[in-house]
């Protein structure tokens, strides 16, 4: 049996080129700008755990990468000492319980690692433990919100721009950000001209980010969504994705399917939404919902009612799902734009990428089939920009 022994929580920064934050100068989820010749830093951290017989398992985050977030992974993290790193369903039990005052954001990455580690035990990828077939994911273009500052997604004209030219690289599908203000007509308006610019062989998803003021700006968007035959409608309003009713009375006003709950954390609270009505299609992320063990119970629910769900984000345990998932479309590339890279951290030694460049011409992402997650990650580069090293060890 391994034993648990040590347990490192590693944040550091790295460099992005060409982003910037604009005035508001606050790193939130999908608060950036294209800006020309700007250099931005970005922290992320790393979790790594090691047993007493020489084993080891990492994560490093993309879309959790936060000071909130971090603060929760590093109070579970001494939890985990003395513990087997197989048991990971009492393990969820246990994390689940001790932030249950919180929203359990630091919970997936410390999941995340023990599911490498003990496929690095047994040297079989996650992918294969998970039961997944696919060896090839379908994905989509999920754009960067846009701006009014010159750049980037700057208007109407640059989202139908860019989505003609994803669907010309060959991505099956496009997801439109809009911007920050809510402006019901203009986010109408940017449904339309993609679904002109494209023409029926491209999916359309639109995304407001719960930026939408009311629930009736979101209605008339998604009226806008109907029209152009969008393939869902995601988070519109400021309910934050979290009110029940309201987004039950929305969906029974609208054709396109409403996908809901990438903001209630676990399979307790998306499973309240369904029952309820309230949404057609869920949103599950690794990161988000307590880590993998999370993502399995969620989407055995959904395949059991007859829900659809989709992967938020990307990253290689997110791979991995999507590739074990027969209730799901596409892998997302999350998030891109003209000239704008996906703020994912540069820590990968084996040729892993969730930038355009990477995408096959076929319009797929490859998922990773080696031990473990099937990366490596270069904890020199870590640890040498690391801010910090919580180390907690038996």
């Amino acid at each position: 049996m391994s034993t648990i022994t040590l347990v490192e929580v590693i944040p550091f920064t790295f460099v992005v080129h060409d982003l910037g934050l604009g005035a508001h100068r606050a790193m939130g989820v999908s608060n950036l700008r294209y800006e020309k010749g700007a250099s931005l830093t970005v922290m992320r951290y790393a979790v790594r755990i090691a047993t007493d017989d020489g084993l080891s398992g990492a994560y490093v985050t993309h879309w959790v990468g936060t000071q909130a977030a971090l603060g929760q992974t590093v109070m579970l993290a001494p939890h985990l000492l003395g513990r087997n790193p197989e048991h990971r369903e009492v393990i969820y039990d246990d994390l689940k319980r001790e932030t249950r005052a919180y929203d359990g954001m630091g919970h997936g990455p410390l999941d995340i690692a023990l599911w490498d580690l003990v496929g690095r035990k047994y040297g079989i990828s996650v992918t294969a433990m998970l039961g997944g077939w696919r060896t090839r994911l379908p994905t989509y273009a999920s754009t960067h919100h846009g701006q009014d500052e010159p750049g980037g997604l700057d208007s109407i004209e640059a989202f139908a721009d860019y989505a003609a030219a994803c669907k010309a690289r060959g991505y099956p599908a496009f997801k439109i950000h809009g911007w920050h203000d809510g402006d019901r007509r203009r986010e109408a308006a940017v449904v339309h001209a993609v679904r002109n610019a494209v023409g029926d062989g491209m999916e359309i998803m639109v995304d407001p980010g719960c930026e939408l003021r009311t629930w009736a700006d979101a209605l008339y968007v998604g009226q806008a969504c109907d029209e152009a035959r969008c393939f869902w409608y995601e988070d519109p309003y400021r309910d934050s994705g979290l009110s029940v009713d309201g987004n039950r009375r929305l969906r029974e006003k609208l054709k396109t399917p409403l996908m809901v709950s990438e903001h209630v954390r676990g399979p307790e609270q998306k499973a309240s939404f369904a029952i309820a009505g309230a949404c057609d299609i869920f949103h599950v992320d690794p990161e988000y919902d307590r880590g993998i063990t999370g993502v399995l119970k969620i989407n055995h629910f959904a395949e059991s009612i007859g829900m659809d769900v989709q992967v938020h984000a990307c990253g290689p345990a997110h791979r991995a799902i999507v590739a074990a998932t027969r209730n799901t479309h596409f892998y997302e590339l999350a998030l891109v734009g003209p000239g704008m890279p996906n703020l994912v951290p540069p820590v990968y030694e084996c040729g892993y990428a969730d930038q355009e460049e990477a995408l096959g011409h076929d319009g797929t992402m490859p998922v990773p089939d080696g031990p473990g997650l099937g990366v490596r990650y270069d904890f020199e580069f870590i640890r040498k920009h690391a801010t910090a090293v919580h180390a907690f060890a038996l």
